[in-house]
């Protein structure tokens, strides 16, 4: 009976190992070129942890300012839109927003007093449904290319990769800021 509980701990603990590694293990999306199907990987990981973060939020929790010179939750989310959408234009479509791109995805390219006016009443829900749209077309366009492209240049210093780095790591950057949103709401 002894040996039976050790080998059946021994095996719970292997299993729980398993887990933990695999879950900490970056891996290309398939479908992809290997160097972008990483950078897939890790933009979509950070979407989701966002999305886990503030998908129950109400509208006074999704409007809340803890101070005049902060930011919502609903204007950051709506931020990491724009930015995405600008980036999926630039870079996979090579061309700049039409206006009704602009008005739809480009109000929060910049956080400042007449965005705070402008985004608000609506629920998170909205601003999700937004980032699920642009996120399927950047998906979708990131599929139509390869590594070699990835890492060309757009100008001297400045390549592909990099510029999806700075879209993924701009949502890490803004998770924090919302983590500390949420440990204010009253």
């Amino acid at each position: 009976m002894k040996c039976l509980k050790t080998i059946i701990t021994f095996l719970l603990l292997f299993l729980a190992t398993m887990l933990l590694n695999a879950q900490g293990e970056l891996k290309s999306v398939d479908g992809y070129s290997p160097q972008i199907g990483l950078m897939v990987y890790m933009m979509e990981d950070l979407k989701d942890r966002i999305t886990q973060q503030v998908k129950d939020l109400d509208q006074t929790q999704t409007d809340f300012l803890y101070d005049k010179d902060a930011n919502s939750i609903g204007s950051l989310i709506m931020h990491l839109v724009s930015t995405e959408s600008y980036y999926q234009i630039a870079t996979l479509e090579g061309r700049e927003w039409t206006e009704a791109e602009l008005k739809r995805f480009g109000v929060a390219g910049e956080l400042n007093e007449k965005v705070k006016s402008i985004l608000k009443g609506e629920p998170i829900q909205y601003y999700l449904n937004l980032w699920d749209e642009v996120r399927t077309k950047t998906l979708e366009g990131l599929k139509t290319k390869d590594d070699k492209w990835f890492t060309s240049n757009i100008e001297e210093g400045l390549n592909y990769h990099y510029i999806w780095y700075h879209v993924m790591e701009h949502s890490a950057n803004h998770m924090g800021q919302i983590a500390t949103i949420k440990n204010r709401l009253p």
